[in-house]
């Protein structure tokens, strides 16, 4: 008799339900070895964004998205659209904050999401992300080595779990005080030159990781064409000469996370402004030699948006908030566990409600925050529900996909990304860093 096939969803919810590191650690490593064995392989997407640099390649914008909960039915449906569209540039990611908050850990994220493509039969390069991985401005005026440090050790666990797409976001460290543009991005460019150092030096070998740096912070000024060649001048002077720099910028052009919440709960509309995006994504490549422009916290804009980003060439886009409130305000979506997120949230967060604050303000904002509590309750939900929910969110993502013009370049993608299985430098080839697996907050 023939051994009995494995069932990758009984996989992922032992390593999800697990609290013990090394199980998690034995799994994850079983459903690499399995995507392995089906063609399926973590990758990083920095030779195809230079590819774009030089221009062999244009006319659609790369979707990042950000999965907060249901992570394993929603990359199930993000595999079914990219089959669907031939599609092979988008991009699975997770913030350094989302990490904490929805306890999902950078082992557990990247193994779920090579188990969605598994299950859903997807084959070639799988692009994970870390995104934001920011710098703290305060903490970093306290004490700048402790904070590099806390991303260096995320930054190496990440990568060790095929995390091989890492955007640094010291954009937190402008200093819009100071008299002059360089001067205002000195501590930005000089901690990404810094960080992306670090990432040459404990990257796997015979692959460069798709480093993104970012120049304006979201919600706050515009970028400017004088901001980001005063960021690259730096980052060009601070970088160790011969090494492989960053593939891509991310710029403010209006947007904000999460969107702006009116008092009724619904979401203010925005105006982007689609000029600096096409002007910055076109300075990038002709000056840099970079993918594009990037642009954050793009999931709450109205959808007659987003056709726009292909439009002006923006390299990619990162979408995140609205899946969460999709998942939320699913038909589908037990309101009895709905019921319980939201009397948890009135204890747990409330230091959070502001005075001039509804409650429907205040739920929209804090209820990202329950999303690593109720984990497992979650992804716990009869599978009819999940699915459910899932094939709403499904119908978005074709959308998003097709308004991105994010289709039928599968074979692109595989002309320039070179599929190998990796092997990991061990820690004491990575420059001695000391690796506590800390630095979500």
């Amino acid at each position: 008799m023939g051994r009995k096939p494995l069932d990758i969803t009984k996989i992922v919810t032992q390593l999800i339900n697990s609290d013990d590191l090394a199980v998690k650690k034995q799994l994850a490593k079983k459903i690499l070895d399995m995507a392995y064995k089906k063609g399926i392989y973590p990758a990083s997407i920095h030779e195809f964004y230079i590819a774009r640099g030089r221009g062999e390649f244009h006319g659609f914008t790369v979707p990042a998205i950000n999965l907060r909960a249901l992570t394993y039915d929603l990359a199930r449906a993000i595999f079914r659209v990219a089959i669907k569209n031939n599609a092979g540039a988008f991009i699975f990611e997770i913030a350094k904050s989302e990490m904490g908050y929805t306890a999902q850990p950078p082992l557990e994220y990247s193994s779920v999401v090579l188990a969605a493509a598994i299950k859903e039969g997807y084959r070639g390069p799988v692009f994970i992300q870390g995104d934001h991985f920011q710098a703290n401005a305060k903490k970093f005026k306290e004490d700048p080595d402790k904070e590099i440090a806390g991303i260096r050790a995320l930054i190496s666990e990440s990568v060790a779990a095929g995390f091989y797409n890492i955007d640094i976001d010291s954009s937190t460290l402008v200093d819009l005080s100071k008299p002059d543009v360089k001067k205002q991005q000195r501590a930005n460019y000089e901690v990404c030159a810094k960080l992306t150092q670090f990432i040459r030096q404990i990257q796997p070998r015979g692959l460069n990781v798709s480093v993104g740096g970012e120049i304006g912070e979201v919600g706050h000024q515009n970028s400017t064409p004088e901001d980001l060649r005063a960021f690259m001048a730096g980052f060009k002077e601070k970088l160790r000469k011969g090494l492989v720099g960053i593939s891509k910028i991310s710029i403010q052009t209006g947007t904000s996370h999460g969107g702006v919440v009116l008092p009724d709960g619904s979401i203010a509309q925005v105006k982007l402004d689609f000029d600096t995006l096409r002007n910055l994504s076109e300075l990038s490549r002709k000056e840099f030699g970079l993918g594009g422009a990037v642009q954050h916290g793009a999931s709450t804009l109205p959808e007659e948006a987003f056709h726009k980003f292909a439009e002006c060439e923006a390299l990619e886009v990162h979408l995140a908030t609205q899946f969460q409130n999709m998942i939320f305000e699913s038909k589908h979506f037990p309101q009895d566990l709905k019921d319980k997120i939201y009397e948890w949230l009135k204890v747990n967060a409330a230091q959070e409600l502001a005075a001039d604050e509804t409650e429907e303000q205040f739920f929209y904002k804090t209820r990202k925050k329950a999303l690593g509590p109720f984990k497992k309750e979650i992804m716990g939900l009869p599978e009819a529900t999940r699915e459910a929910i899932a094939a709403e969110i499904e119908i978005k993502f074709d959308f998003l996909f097709k308004q991105l013009n994010a289709v039928n370049n599968k074979e692109l993608v595989d002309k320039f990304v070179t599929l190998k299985r990796v092997i990991v430098r061990k820690r004491e080839e990575q420059s001695g860093v000391v690796h506590d697996g800390e630095g979500a907050d």
